[in-house]
């Protein structure tokens, strides 16, 4: 995830701006140093028993997040998803980390297949998707999306809400989704009908989010965003809606409208908040304006939304860590996240 020079354009004082600029190039520097992009001089990954430990403390209650009332969406396969990504340790766009993590993460959803991400030789985009049906083969295709690479700085930043659970949360939707898919097929055959018409649905797990080794806070739509510009130009004119998640599942989770996010939208996606019994974490309120990777989707004219929770008081840090999360935040991202999906395949 960028800075916030780079997230809320003109937040940041040039004092600030440029300790941030001087602390990233040095990161940059060791981090090419040590091997970089093969991923020979990354720090070592937390051990198994500290994620274990972090991993029940993220299972801990959290009340500030109301509990979603559907039982769609499996939080605790999600957290395991986490957890076994930061095992990988940090995991940087074009590093043999990110590629490990990458081949489980194909198997993991519908019909995955890899799909280069055109311009930048080694980074590489994931997408699974669940085919349209009936009269939805004609229709645009909805997609969610999240990032799956993390920072370059902090050397060892794992990314525990900054990509894995957004990773975590796109996997998991997929499955309920597909499963969903089946129980409908199958009550319409009994019925002796046929299936009744959806829309395709993708599920694009997007590579260079985070700025590369020399890439600056000042063009970091330019510069990072490389798998979501990438996937909206070859895409994008099939494409009728588009939700990113990013920085679902943090503790006391709050999920206002980002400041660009389509309007007519984002009230679908609050609607299915709502629906689920969530509302409170997607409050009737607009947040600030970030640069992420809904951002190339809204350039090409596709509705698009952003979700996420700028309040989270680890970003970008070392403690951006599981025992940071909790069940109930990432269950209320991905049980929203089910029933908007659900609900737009049928539009």
């Amino acid at each position: 995830m960028p800075a916030p020079s780079r997230r809320v354009p003109s937040r940041l004082p040039l004092a600030a701006a440029v300790v941030g600029l001087v602390a990233l190039l040095g990161a940059v520097a060791a981090f090419a140093m040590a091997g970089g992009g093969s991923g020979d001089g990354l720090p070592a990954p937390p051990s198994a028993s500290v994620l274990d430990r972090e991993l029940a403390a993220a299972r801990r209650p959290d009340p500030a997040v109301p509990e979603a009332r559907p039982r769609r969406f499996d939080a605790a396969a999600a957290l395991r998803l986490v957890r076994d990504q930061l095992a990988v340790g940090q995991r940087p766009s074009g590093s043999d980390r990110l590629a490990r993590v990458r081949a489980r993460l194909v198997r993991r959803l519908p019909l995955g297949r890899t799909e280069a991400v055109a311009g930048h030789p080694g980074l590489v985009n994931v997408v699974g998707r669940i085919p349209a049906r009936g009269t939805g083969r004609g229709r645009p295709a909805i997609v969610l999306a999240a990032h799956y690479d993390t920072q370059l700085a902090p050397r060892g930043f794992v990314g525990a809400n900054d990509s894995a659970a957004g990773t975590a949360v796109v996997v998991g939707a997929a499955r309920s989704l597909l499963a969903a898919d089946r129980r409908e097929r199958v009550r319409a055959a009994r019925n002796g009908d046929p299936p009744p018409s959806r829309r395709e649905v993708r599920f694009v797990l997007l590579d260079g989010e985070e700025l590369p080794p020399g890439g600056s806070e000042a063009r970091f739509e330019q510069d990072g965003l490389r798998g979501s510009t990438a996937y909206a130009a070859a895409h994008g004119a099939q494409l009728g809606a588009v939700a990113v998640v990013d920085y679902v599942a943090g503790r006391g989770l709050r999920l206002p409208r980002e400041g660009q996010s389509d309007p007519a939208l984002w009230r679908r996606v609050r609607a299915a908040a709502v629906r689920v019994g969530v509302a409170t974490a997607f409050p009737d309120a607009t947040g600030p304006t970030i640069i992420d990777d809904h951002v190339p989707f809204l350039r090409r004219g596709v509705p698009a939304v952003d979700l996420i929770d700028w309040s989270y008081p680890y970003k970008q840090g070392l403690e951006d860590r599981l025992r940071r999360l909790s069940e109930r935040a990432i269950d209320a991202t991905g049980e929203t996240m089910v029933d908007w999906l659900i609900a737009e395949r049928k539009r």
